[in-house]
């Protein structure tokens, strides 16, 4: 079939293929009510009692016969084009609608073998719905073919263009909701179009769908003027084809006829794309604005008040139907207008009338490779990270930019994996030390390019947008389909996109209990440009949130990474590109850094997440040292090495013993975290009852909660970022937070079980040093000299 025979077919709808797919609408739209309402009498069988209704009515009817609308003509789509297709609904809390798509195509019973497609499949579909040891109401990691949950609304459009990216063969229908749109992540999503290069990357369809309301009011762009919506989107690059009703056939009639015109339109890019035609500016893709009722084929007024095309038919249109006969009859009514007896057999299996609508199984949307794409996963190729290592003849003494080595590795991936592996960052490639991939790739652009630019094209493959949800989202989107990715972004802002981090940490530990669903590449997130580093910024660049709320989530998913150096990156990096299904956080400094590890002790130091650093501390091992200084972060560890030296020269006889911790996770027990030391191994670091001075990247609570249960955790002393913080120094930064050398020399002090001579002495001096230190950055606006340059001693102190 030409493509302009596959179009004309698309755009007209035949008499049996209209019947069979109003009847899959129809069975789509009585298995979402049933879901909302019924515990019993799933097939009406007999007449509908209260008995027969659920305890508590959860789930949301009014966005769900649109979702299903569009579900079936896609179906359709894919049945006459044989296009590989991803179907996402962005009006997330349509999860019904979603889940009878999936029993009717079939998909659902094979994964859920309980859940049969019969009668009484039907019945534990419906009872299982928003129910204890059932399923969510929202289309949940359990929905098959779902890669986007969107309970929390915003990020449709950015999860399909992220699966579609060196993904040529997929298209991503996604369904945007009017209220969804109203969100500050979907506003900025419609841009995607701008990096999409139709030569390489799949296509995404937005559908908007405006129904025009809300949970409790109207939508803003559900009462815009028409031309001033198709004036918003055109303005975006979209050519925009509308469709609106709610006659029937006759809006069965046109949304296939513009369906098939976007088809149409998209293939045709992309023919012309692939048959040698470069598009060094952006094509004009399309885009659907759907218009018809909320809550179409419900209840049209309850109680003399009007339901459907209102923001009441949100979520349960008929709430007392358990207390009210009118009520009761008016659902018996809607859910016999669907007539069942046409769409399911006296088993209750779907009819032959319903079935012929369904596309061939290995296309159809809910059992799609691509919407599970741990199966379509390749693993990377990866370079050996030994051979960008920094070498360290001595620690402490050489800085180097460690995550200017880290792009020197991504450079290397970039060119090994064309097709399967991209850095997604915020306008801040080169200023977090990774251009080393500009070498290799230019960024991505399909918008105008001029002479001045550097570095840009329409086949580059490095993402930059300045909007950290489209980073994020695009990366999830990528991943969740089965490539790999990073997304490195300034630490402050990834709490800009934390709550996304959150989001897809809870589909990854939900996907943890489904063993149909296959593990993906990780969500790895670079945090550089960091707080203790963005003195120069001022405090509004200053806040290393996003740890805390990480190491908040399950152990199978949250990783925490804090490398103090280049060779630790390398190692960590290297370990996270190869995970799966983790949320792996690395947390490093993009300036120049001391360097403390030769490779080969970076990789035993990461493999075991925590290590006493001998060389740092006088700690020989003959006896329980008389403190401990423990760090986690590049400036912290930096400042606790100091700290010890310091104390080394005027207290010789205090034993100190300096544990750096590189993975965070180690801090916990090994029974509520798979990376937990052994209770031995804690012991070993931090023995049982010496008191610790804890030098910590992050919000101190942090480390108190990670050694929860650890023995006499009374005595570790913790000092991190207190939320102190303005435009001034580096070594200032520390001070202000009480975590500098000299704040750690006196905590150790203090801490100590004796007090050696000497002490009274140096704390003293400790305290004239801060004073000094004050005088002198308001006077040379720059850190004391013997601070700014300071490196470790290159031979231990002899007294």
């Amino acid at each position: 079939m030409t493509l302009n025979d596959t179009a004309v077919a698309l755009e007209r709808l035949t008499p049996s293929g209209l019947t069979s797919l109003d009847a899959w609408w129809r069975a789509a739209n009585y298995l979402t009510i049933g879901q909302i309402y019924l515990k019993d009498n799933a097939l009406l069988r007999r007449q509908l009692t209260p008995e027969h209704i659920k305890p508590r009515l959860l789930g949301h009817w009014g966005t769900s016969p649109g979702l299903s609308f569009v579900y079936a003509h896609v179906s359709r789509l894919i049945s006459v084009t044989r296009q590989h297709t991803i179907y996402l609904a962005g009006p997330g809390h349509g999860g019904p609608a979603l889940v009878a798509a999936a029993w009717l195509e079939g998909t659902y019973s094979e994964i859920y073998p309980a859940v049969t497609q019969d009668g009484e499949g039907m019945q534990r579909l419906f009872r299982q719905f928003s129910s204890p040891g059932g399923i969510p109401s929202h289309v949940s990691v359990t929905t098959p073919g779902s890669i986007h949950e969107g309970g929390e609304l915003g990020y449709v459009l950015v999860h399909a263009f992220g699966a579609v990216m060196d993904n040529p063969d997929l298209l991503a229908v996604a369904v945007v909701g009017d209220g969804e749109a109203e969100t500050g992540p979907l506003e900025g999503s419609w841009k995607g179009i701008s990096f999409l290069n139709p030569a390489r990357d799949g296509a995404v369809l937005p559908v908007l769908h405006l129904n025009g309301a809300k949970i409790a009011g109207p939508t803003v762009l559900g009462r815009k003027p028409a031309d001033e919506v198709r004036s918003l989107f055109e303005g975006h690059g979209y050519e925009v084809i509308e469709v609106g009703g709610d006659d029937l056939p006759g809006m069965h009639h046109r949304f296939a006829g513009a369906l098939g015109h976007a088809y149409r339109t998209i293939t045709g890019i992309q023919e012309s794309a692939r048959s040698g035609r470069k598009y060094h500016r952006r094509p004009r893709w399309p885009m659907i604005i759907l218009r018809s009722p909320k809550g179409w084929t419900g209840p049209s007024e309850v109680d003399g008040v009007k339901v459907t095309g209102t923001w009441r038919s949100h979520q349960v249109p008929l709430a007392g139907v358990r207390e009210n006969p009118e009520h009761l009859q008016l659902l018996e009514n809607w859910l016999r207008s669907y007539r069942p007896e046409e769409l399911f057999n006296e088993g209750g299996f779907p009819t032959d009338l319903v079935l012929a609508a369904n596309p061939p199984r290995s296309l159809q949307l809910s059992a799609s490779a691509h919407a599970n794409g741990g199966r379509l996963t390749r693993d990377l190729d990866l370079p050996d990270f030994r051979s960008f290592a920094v070498t360290v003849t001595h620690p402490g003494t050489e800085l180097v930019e460690s995550t200017r080595r880290f792009g020197d590795l991504l450079a290397e991936v970039y060119q090994r994996n064309p097709q399967t592996f991209r850095l997604f960052c915020p306008d801040e490639t080169n200023s977090n030390r990774l251009g080393s991939v500009f070498d290799v790739s230019d960024r991505a652009f399909m918008e105008r390019v001029t002479p001045d630019d550097v570095k840009i094209s329409s086949t580059g493959r490095v993402m930059e947008v300045l909007s950290e949800h489209s980073c994020h989202g695009w990366l999830e989107g990528y991943t969740l389909t089965g490539r790999h990715g990073l997304f490195a972004t300034y630490e402050a802002f990834a709490m800009v996109s934390a709550s996304q981090t959150i989001q897809h940490s809870k589909w990854l530990e939900e996907a943890s209990r489904l063993s149909w669903r296959a593990k993906v590449p990780s969500l790895n997130v670079l945090l550089t440009s960091t707080a203790w580093r963005n003195d120069h910024n001022g405090f509004s660049h200053q806040g290393p949130g996003l740890i805390q709320i990480v190491i908040t989530h399950r152990g199978e998913v949250s990783r925490v990474y804090l490398p103090p150096d280049a060779n630790c990156l390398l190692a960590v990096a290297d370990h996270c590109l190869r995970s799966r299904s983790y949320v792996n956080l690395i947390v490093i400094d993009k300036q120049p850094q001391l360097q403390w590890l030769p490779i080969d002790q970076a990789i035993e130091h990461c493999a075991r997440g925590a290590s006493i650093w001998t060389w740092a501390g006088n700690d020989d091992g003959s006896r329980e040292p008389d403190i401990v200084l423990a760090c986690a972060g590049d400036v912290v560890t930096m400042e606790t090495v100091a700290a010890a030296q310091i104390l080394q020269e005027h207290l010789p006889q205090l034993q100190v013993r300096v544990v750096n911790v590189v993975d965070l996770m180690a801090l916990i027990r090994p029974k509520d975290h798979p990376h937990g030391m052994s209770e031995v191994l804690f012991s070993e670091l931090f023995t049982d009852s010496v008191n610790v001075i804890f030098a910590f990247h992050g919000f101190p609570g942090a480390v108190h909660q990670l050694i929860h249960g650890r023995p006499n955790t009374d005595r570790f002393h913790v000092r991190g970022f207190i939320e102190q913080g303005t435009t001034t120094t580096p070594f200032d930064m520390t001070v202000k937070n009480r975590v500098s050398r000299f704040h750690l020399v006196m905590d150790a002090i203090h801490n100590s079980p004796h007090t050696p001579r000497g002490s009274a002495d140096l704390l003293t001096w400790c305290a004239r040093r801060l004073h000094e230190h004050e005088g002198y950055i308001i006077e040379h606006l720059e850190d004391l000299p013997d601070i700014k340059n300071w490196t470790l001693s290159p031979q231990p102190p002899t007294h």
